[in-house]
């Protein structure tokens, strides 16, 4: 069957649904990834008092920073290599297609927050690192410590097990035994590899949101820690728009979860959206991004999140022994709370 173009769907429920009572449509939506409900709720909330879909992701995002959710999100969690825990956040508004993000943040902690001032009150999309705390600060956020007991034990426990798991490969010392600092040997040995799992253990990871108004403007962000034990100064997915989240109100909005470095390179929050842009349902729009970075790393953590603008969702993650299925939030004026769902991985 041929694919329906999302704008001729559009068209049909303007023409045609005019007779349904409003209670059977699914705007407005929240949705975001793993089980953060207060996000979720705060999200909603927001929506439902009038705000904007960019104010909601903001909100919903916000709120996971303040908690700390999972200790993925916000202050206190994820050190790099140095100790030092440091903050992607990403804005994106489908009706203007303007974004603000920040990556590699220090000693500010409401990075969405920082996002949404980039969005506003400049004509760029990313800033990024000392720079964007300096930016941070002239918009008036405060400058603290991000550590906390709890992340500073985590870095002394890693560099007791001589900084393992860790991000570095073709270097001397040999990373996969000992801690650094590293440098490159006179003659690299090219063992043909290009992507190693450095960890076994797959858990929450960012917030990325999603949100669809009831006259179907959309909006989507992430705000993240990132992988704990990073490089200093690596910055991941979340703030690259089309990587981490991407927004567009001709066609819906996707945000991904997962290996950062790996996502980055397919752009799957856009090429999400490009699917249903082309008529496709918003689970076999995630199922097929999965699909294109599966062939060329199968072993790839990841999930994506996909909501079209008539209302319509789905999700798909990546199938590793340890992660089969995928826990996501949504809420809709068809539901009368938050409601946590899953997805079998593929």
């Amino acid at each position: 069957m041929a694919r329906v173009p999302i704008l001729l769907v559009l068209l049909a429920q303007l023409f045609l649904g005019r007779a349904r009572v409003r209670s059977s449509s699914p705007l407005p939506l929240v949705l975001n990834t793993w089980p953060f409900k207060n996000a979720t709720e705060a999200a909603w909330r927001t929506l439902v008092s009038g705000g904007s879909p960019l104010d909601a992701v903001e909100r919903g995002c916000a709120q996971c920073e303040r908690q700390q959710c999972d200790g993925t999100v916000g202050f206190g969690g994820s050190p790099d290599e140095l100790g030092e825990t440091t903050l992607d956040a990403m804005l994106m508004d489908g009706t203007t297609m303007n974004v603000g993000a920040v990556g590699d943040l220090r000693r500010i902690k409401n990075a969405i927050g920082v996002a949404r001032k980039v969005l506003e009150h400049t004509t760029h999309t990313l800033l990024a690192g000392e720079s964007a705390t300096m930016f941070a600060e002239s918009m008036g956020f405060i400058n603290e410590d991000l550590s906390t007991d709890t992340s500073q034990a985590l870095h002394l426990n890693w560099l007791t097990q001589n900084c393992q798991p860790n991000y570095w490969r073709n270097v001397i010392p040999d990373p996969s035994k000992y801690c650094g600092p590293y440098k490159p040997p006179s003659i690299l040995k090219q063992d043909g590899s290009t992507y190693k799992e450095t960890g076994n253990k797959y858990g929450h990871d960012t917030i990325g949101m999603v949100v669809v108004h009831k006259m179907g403007h959309t909006a989507a962000g992430t705000s993240t820690n990132g992988i704990k034990f990073k490089i200093h100064g690596r910055i991941g997915d979340s703030p690259i728009p089309g990587a981490g989240a991407y927004a567009d109100d001709t066609a819906g909005a996707a945000v991904a979860t997962g290996d950062g470095d790996v996502l980055m390179r397919f752009l799957p929050s856009y090429q999400a959206v490009e699917y249903m842009r082309g008529g496709e349902d918003p689970a076999i729009a995630c199922k097929k991004v999965i699909s294109r970075i599966q062939k060329h790393f199968p072993s790839f953590f990841g999930a994506v999140i996909c909501a079209n603008v008539t209302g319509s969702y789905g999700a798909a993650c990546n199938k590793l022994p340890t992660f089969t299925q995928f826990s996501f939030m949504v809420y809709n004026s068809l539901k009368n709370q938050p409601t946590e769902e899953k997805v079998d991985c593929i």
